[in-house]
């Protein structure tokens, strides 16, 4: 994820005299964040855990710490979040016998390493300890894991929803939608936008993501690799080897009309062509999309010399939004091609140029 402040220079504005991005045709980048930490703050502060069930009593007492980055990018009226932050909590418990009297007193911490906006649909791991380990303090670390857990993920679903919303600029977007147009500048301001939308369209073709079907974009990208076309072309069809190069679990077929799942399952298809060395056509979807929606995947390999192979990729009918209203779906999928696919093989089979 590219820091704050740091994205490429052509889509983040300029202020004007004015302070207006006219219908917001460039990003507009906001530091997120400081709202972060007292989104959390106010969230998980002082949150009663349990309250005497089974003679235990529990709560959050703080939040100790919120690191990373977090960002809300503004680009044609359209909200594109970005964050990777990690998250540190206390808690305290006291375990009572029947009569009431205090058996233990201890504390620990909830540490979240990663929450970020790639895995926005899963629950991030959530690390709980606690500093007595004796019986009775692992009595209440594993209730503060059944009963604290959830509602800490909770919380952090409604972070993630709520950055999807726009996070601190979400009034801002709607106090917009509702101010009264001024006459007085619409005039000047329709010619700003005429030119901004021109350069923006010619940007986006250069960037590739072309419209489709209806909420769909297509990604396309060219990759230079120093190796053989049938050696990427094998890779890209090898079980074993994706395993390898992502980490992960991978099931592929190298028959055509057969299913594949890779990243954990986390991506399925069938394959529609394919042509060793030449093309690998497949059918793809990403369990976070909503129902019914598949796209196409397109890797066409060509060795203008021996030892050096460019892949040409078009994944078209990439859907907009997920099933649950994030629109970074174009934007993380262009990534994962080039981050977790194709630079990783450079990395791993040392294929880069």
């Amino acid at each position: 994820m590219a820091k704050y402040g740091e994205g490429d220079k052509r889509w983040i504005v300029e202020e004007r005299a004015d302070g207006a991005n006219v219908h917001n045709w460039h990003w507009a980048e906001t530091d997120c964040l400081p709202w972060s930490k007292t989104f959390f703050t106010k969230s998980l502060s002082d949150l009663p855990v349990l309250n005497g069930e089974g003679n235990l009593y529990i709560k959050i007492k703080k939040v100790e710490k919120v690191d990373g980055e977090a960002y809300v990018n503004i680009r044609k009226g359209k909200i594109i979040p970005g964050y990777e932050v990690s998250l540190n909590l206390s808690w305290e418990g006291e375990a009572k016998d029947g009569e009431g009297k205090t058996l233990l007193k201890a504390e620990g911490n909830v540490e979240i390493p990663y929450i970020a906006d790639e895995n926005a649909d899963e629950d991030p791991d959530v690390r709980v300890t606690v500093k007595d380990e004796g019986p009775i303090g692992k009595t209440l670390k594993e209730a503060m894991l059944a009963k604290g857990k959830p509602l800490v993920l909770e919380k952090v679903r409604d972070y993630v929803k709520a950055m999807a919303n726009g996070g601190p600029v979400k009034d801002e977007l709607e106090a917009k939608k509702l101010a009264p147009k001024n006459n007085s500048t619409s005039n000047s301001s329709s010619a700003v936008v005429s030119k901004e939308k021109a350069a923006v369209e010619k940007d986006a073709k250069k960037e590739g993501k072309k419209e489709g079907k209806k909420g769909c974009k297509t990604i396309t990208m060219s990759e230079k690799f120093n190796c053989r076309a049938k050696d990427m072309f094998e890779i890209l069809m090898d079980e074993n080897r994706w395993k390898g190069f992502t980490q992960s679990n991978a099931r592929i077929s190298k028959e055509v009309g057969g299913q594949f799942s890779i990243f954990d399952g986390s991506v399925t298809g069938i394959n529609l062509e394919l042509q060793e060395g030449k093309l690998i056509a497949q059918r793809w979807r990403f369990g976070s999309w909503p129902d019914g929606v598949d796209s196409t995947v397109r890797l066409v390999f060509d060795e203008p010399e021996p030892g050096v192979t460019i892949i040409k990729l078009t994944h078209s009918d990439v859907p907009e939004e997920d099933r649950y209203g994030n629109s970074t779906v174009v934007e993380n999928t262009e990534r994962g091609w080039r981050d977790l696919i194709f630079n990783k093989i450079r990395a791993v089979f040392g294929f880069g140029i």
